[in-house]
């Protein structure tokens, strides 16, 4: 673990709730990109999802050579398909699954109570 992932996650362990999902909203997410519009949907036990990664390297390793798109975290939540989540690198130390209907009912509470 580097300095940076060290300092990172200390700054990410010290932050509020709201503070680190307002951080993630605006964090860049990079995807495989089909061939039509949309994502790649993969069938999983625990549901369908889609792999996306914090990096293209970490793409390029998962995928190897393919065409790709990327989108923030606020707009991924908008675009993924109902009932699909977001498995966040898969093959990374720290992988994780971003579930799209909790991040916009987190979303919809916080503007109820005067939040961003």
């Amino acid at each position: 673990m580097s300095l940076r992932d060290l300092i990172r996650d200390e700054m990410v362990a010290s932050m509020s709730p709201s503070e680190r999902l307002a951080a993630m909203h605006s964090a860049r997410l990079y995807f495989q990109r089909p061939d039509e519009p949309g994502f790649l949907v993969s069938e999983t036990e625990g549901g369908p999802v889609v792999p996306v990664f914090t990096s293209c390297e970490a793409l390029g390793l998962f995928a190897g050579p393919c065409g790709w798109a990327s989108t923030t975290v606020a707009d991924l939540v908008d675009l993924l398909p109902e009932g699909v989540r977001a498995l966040v690198d898969p093959l990374g130390p720290r992988t994780f699954v971003l579930d799209a209907e909790a991040l916009k009912a987190t979303d919809t509470q916080g503007e109820r109570n005067g939040g961003a």
